[in-house]
């Protein structure tokens, strides 16, 4: 039964929640006073957290799918120590403040994740619960356990009708992720209309369809009945949960139930009356209601913690080199050595870039013992493939992820395992089929997470599958996201390079690795520090300097034999290789100025993709060799040079520069 210090305690979640909103003049109160009591509930009762220690690896993770419903966990946060004051809570929505509209992930202490965008919070966490299998049932022992949590979700209905959250809850089902909780704010409202007008689905057959185990909780205002069915979800041991919570949304406002109340600020008046049934001032809390969080969850979080702690001493002492290589994944502290014979690429050597990366992968995984990932049942063509087996409720130490297509849910669920800490997270598919991972790219580059995005088939070489699987615009399309890396190296000692880069250097931020279906020759001797570049030299001029051709990816073979060509026709031309434009752009005036000097002006920029994002390496008078069109359905060969990728082609282009003449500051 609700304890007055709890009704208590839930009003002043909501009345936090709702001055926050009116005083940014702006947010979501219809899921604060609906879904309130059951955040209070998960919170005092069952989530295994600590404010003091806020990154406590074996915490609990708890998602706020529904994003709007930031204002309602801000004020959670609050109330239990989480470094987020009244001060914070007043600043709801402004300029520099620590609560944004929308939780953002390091920005606010105690948010797991950046959400707003709907269905991605559900399908990161679905990734959370990923990582907690994985790593439970390779670290732990039967004497010893060191990683044993609950991932939480709170969702509503828009939740539950975006792509992304169904594909993400289909493959939670499928593997069996029994430590997945989700908790559905049901009430039968939208933005727009009521949910009847947009849906007609039968929430419990459809879940239990798809292996989740279902409950129902009829009044969510009953915190006893919420606490009860979360206990029945943990007892639940071969499947997720979810647990719908029927609630009325903005209840005990004029306009509960309505669309209205979802995202429009109350009257001031009723937000009033709301204090002043709760007793005292504006953004004041009873100290009886701190005190009562703190009991509830600050001790249990300490007894938890302290817990952890005897278990990581005992665990040091009985398996010492599994207690090292755990606090070195939690620490993201493992680094590989790629100079190793099976990975040396001579100039002989010939293949796909896929190929090659997928042979530096594989010695990875033999060498990084959490990295973890797998493709959209497309790994026989990007060879992005984990170690030890499919992940399965019979194999939890398999490293390869069958996510089947679902690419999606994918990315989002590389995001929850990146979020969740002690794994590194890759996916793979085809280029063209970035955009259905955007959103979730762009929530992994803005929350600077170190996922690996491995995409191949990277240009019209494709070939016969014709222009619905040929990118054109996808380079550009991710070049642009802000906090992205972008590598599309041109051989086996680029790719290489990148992957040296990528797993023992970038850890702030994703990477899309972009390879070729397509055969190219080694053209470049390995180093290790070409790609953290982003450009270098790959063949330099013979004497004086005439121009410059910079190539991306597989072009860098059209581009160092139309230089041969050039030669003999007394064009002394520099040829850059330029795996990453974004790496590039991060190196100093000095160095970019050495390797494409001002006074050059005679530069071509050669890929076969939409070249906008390469065109101020062109200057005023270069021009960018690239495609403004779709592709088409034909042997991949042909295509290349029916599109005009042929030396002929490049070393016309060249010629057709114009000559202007620059003079250095230091020439006479």
């Amino acid at each position: 039964m609700k304890t007055n210090i709890e009704r208590k305690a839930i009003e002043t979640i909501k009345t936090l929640s709702l001055e926050q909103i009116n005083q940014a003049k702006s947010g979501h109160p219809g899921i604060c006073l609906g879904a309130a009591p059951i955040i209070h509930t998960l919170f005092a009762h069952h989530l295994k957290v600590l404010p003091e220690k806020g990154g406590w690896f074996n915490r609990d993770r708890f998602v706020l799918s529904a994003g709007h419903g930031s204002a309602l966990l801000y004020s959670m946060l609050h109330l239990i120590g989480f470094g987020v004051s009244v001060s914070d809570l007043q600043k709801f929505r402004q300029l520099g403040s620590i609560t944004p509209g929308h939780p953002e992930y390091e920005l606010t202490p105690g948010v797991e994740a950046t959400t707003g965008p709907l269905g991605q919070g559900i399908s990161m966490a679905v990734g959370m619960a990923i990582a907690e299998e994985f790593l439970a049932a390779k670290y732990n022992e039967k004497d010893v356990d060191v990683v044993n949590h609950y991932t939480y979700v709170l969702c509503g209905d828009g939740d539950l009708q975006e792509g992304v959250a169904q594909e993400a809850i289909s493959l939670a089902g499928h593997l069996g992720l029994r430590k997945l909780i989700v908790l559905y704010d049901s009430n039968d409202v939208q933005l727009d209309t009521l949910t009847h007008k947009t849906t007609s689905e039968n929430v419990k057959m459809k879940f239990e369809a798809l292996n989740w185990h279902y409950e129902l909780v009829e009044d969510g205002t009953d915190i006893e009945s919420i606490s009860n069915a979360i206990i029945k979800a943990q007892n639940v041991t071969d499947k997720p949960s979810i647990i719908e919570i029927k609630t009325v949304i903005g209840l005990g406002s004029s306009l509960a139930g309505t669309p209205k109340v979802h995202g429009s600020p109350l009257p001031s008046s009723e937000v009033e009356n709301f204090r002043k049934n709760l007793g005292g001032k504006e953004f004041t809390v009873d100290t009886k209601v701190y005190e009562f969080y703190y009991n509830k969850i600050t001790l249990r979080g300490r007894k938890e913690y302290e817990n952890w702690q005897n278990k990581l001493s005992i665990y040091k002492l009985r398996y010492p080199e599994k207690y090292q290589e755990f606090l070195d994944i939690m620490e993201n502290n493992i680094k590989v050595d790629l100079n190793v014979d099976k990975l040396n690429f001579d100039l002989n050597y010939s293949a796909a870039t896929r190929v090659s990366s997928g042979i530096v992968l594989d010695y990875i995984s033999t060498q990084h013992p959490t990295i973890i990932g797998g493709s959209a049942d497309l790994s026989s063509s990007t060879k992005a493939k984990g170690a030890d087996g499919d992940f399965s409720k019979e194999n939890r130490t398999g490293r390869n992820i069958n996510f089947g297509v679902r690419e999606h849910a994918m990315a989002a669920i590389c995001n929850g395992m990146a979020l969740h800490g002690g794994v590194r997270a890759f996916c793979g598919g085809f280029l063209v089929f970035a955009d259905y991972m955007k959103p979730a790219i762009r929530l992994s580059a803005l929350m600077k997470l170190p996922v690996i995005f491995i995409f191949t088939h990277d240009s019209i070489a494709v070939g016969e599958d014709g222009p619905t699987h040929q990118p054109i615009e996808h380079l550009t399309m991710l070049r642009t996201i802000p906090n992205m890396t972008v590598i599309r190296p041109a051989d086996a000692n680029e790719v290489k390079s990148a992957w040296n880069y990528i797993i023992n250097d970038h850890l702030n931020g994703p990477v899309c690795l972009i390879l070729t279906r397509q055969d190219v020759p080694t053209l470049t001797k390995y180093n290790s520090k070409a790609v953290p570049l982003g450009a270098y030299t790959a063949s330099p001029e013979r004497e004086r300097l005439d121009g410059i051709i910079i190539a991306t990816g597989s072009e860098l073979q059209l581009a160092m034999e139309a230089q041969k060509r050039l030669l003999k026709d007394g064009h002394d031309v520099r040829v850059v290789s330029m795996p990453s434009s974004n790496l590039f752009e991060r190196q100093t005036y000095a160095y970019k100025e050495q390797l494409i000097p001002a006074y050059i002006t005679k530069r071509l920029i050669v890929e076969m993709s939409e070249g906008s994002s390469l065109q101020k390496y062109a200057g005023s008078f270069g021009e960018v060799y690239s495609i403004s069109g779709f592709g088409s359905s034909a042997p991949g060969r042909l295509l290349v040079s029916e599109y005009g990728y042929t030396v002929d082609k490049i070393v016309e282009a060249y010629k057709n520069l114009p000559n202007i003449e620059i003079h250095r500051y230091f020439d006479n």
